[in-house]
């Protein structure tokens, strides 16, 4: 394919600024609070996968955006099911007899050997989460104990299929959700360790807007799609189930980056029109055609800053920018933080 001879970047305008559909929980710019409830013999990996969302969501933006805590149900030690002991913040009674808010949402952590009867002290705190507005959620089966607590209100959930007779015995008006992962009105679940990191960029999504949360799956996902010799950026979004001519255009931005292909070229190339292009970004990724392209690029650049010792000014023409400024207002818009900046902090050794 002949790339073009000259290179085309877009104006920081096109950083998608419009968080009009982003939940956010407070109004302030306090982090969102998440808190753990560790089932005995809970999952690690589903545990740490959940947690492990939530870091990589505070490394890829200058302002820490979540923060969470463990809490226990009858004591302060709980034993996941690798036989490693959790020392956590709190308990529930705890957290009930405080009656305050803490947290923003409450995640019930289970797990294969978790025992599914109900826990009243876990349900006392799961009624009070809910009527102070909280965000519910269980993994694994702890969406059980939500069920327990009959604070569903409604909305379907995603739990581990050997649960499922279960969850049909004792809860028949319940829905089971044909999804692994999802959030139902403010009911977040998922059905075991892998589906929790989809869980949870749900929620990055929910809260932080698809910009953000793409970011994160970018990042967490990279080792599920083939390795060429340029590492494929946001290949999480080359879906089979998308059209053969949005997936034409994705591959030629990933193909492009050095040199930008303009939308008159991506629309030869992919032999769409502008209409149908626009349209096809709108229904299956929820932006636009070159504000998905500059967020390729930005990404491919924070990729650089991360991995090589290259100057900034070569990191901005390899991304393909025109020049420094132009790329350190875009990244900046993108990132909220200037490129020296962002080098500097994942260099320190406190990060």
């Amino acid at each position: 394919m002949s790339q073009p001879t000259h290179k085309k970047s877009f104006s920081p305008s096109n950083v998608d600024s419009n968080h009009a559909h982003v939940k956010k929980v407070e109004s302030s710019n306090q982090p969102i609070m998440i808190g753990f409830v560790l089932l005995e013999n809970f999952s690690m990996v589903a545990f740490t996968g959940a947690v492990d969302a939530l870091v990589t969501t505070n490394l890829v933006q200058t302002e820490k955006l979540f923060d969470y805590r463990t809490i226990g149900v009858g004591s302060n030690t709980i034993t996941s099911d690798l036989g490693i002991d959790i020392s956590t913040g709190s308990t529930v009674c705890e957290q009930v007899e405080a009656s305050q808010k803490n947290f923003d949402v409450i995640i019930v952590c289970g797990g294969y050997r978790c025992k599914l009867e109900e826990q009243p002290q876990l349900s006392e705190f799961l009624k009070a989460s809910q009527r102070q507005g909280l965000y519910l959620g269980g993994l694994w089966n702890g969406a059980i104990s939500l069920a327990h607590a009959d604070v569903l209100q409604g909305a379907r959930i995603a739990v581990h299929p050997d649960n499922h007779p279960y969850v049909k015995e004792h809860f028949q008006q319940i829905a089971i959700a044909s999804e692994t992962s999802l959030l139902d009105g403010k009911i977040l679940s998922g059905a075991g360790p892998v589906s929790a990191l989809a869980m949870m960029l749900t929620l990055v999504e929910h809260f932080q807007g698809n910009r953000i949360a793409r970011a994160v799956k970018e990042i967490l996902t990279c080792d599920q799609f083939s390795e060429t010799s340029v590492t494929p950026i946001i290949e999480t979004t080359d879906d089979q189930k998308y059209p053969e001519s949005l997936r034409k255009v994705l591959e030629l931005m990933r193909n492009n980056i050095e040199e930008p292909l303009t939308l008159e070229e991506l629309l030869h190339y992919a032999n769409v029109s502008r209409r149908q292009l626009e349209r096809l970004f709108q229904n299956n990724l929820e932006t636009s055609p070159s504000r998905y392209y500059l967020e390729l690029r930005i990404t491919y650049a924070r990729r650089l800053l991360q991995q090589t010792n290259k100057p900034i000014i070569d990191i901005a023409i390899a991304s393909g920018f025109v020049s420094s400024s132009h790329f350190s207002n875009c990244f900046k818009d993108y990132f909220g933080t200037a490129p020296s900046n962002f080098r500097k902090k994942i260099s320190s050794p406190s990060n």
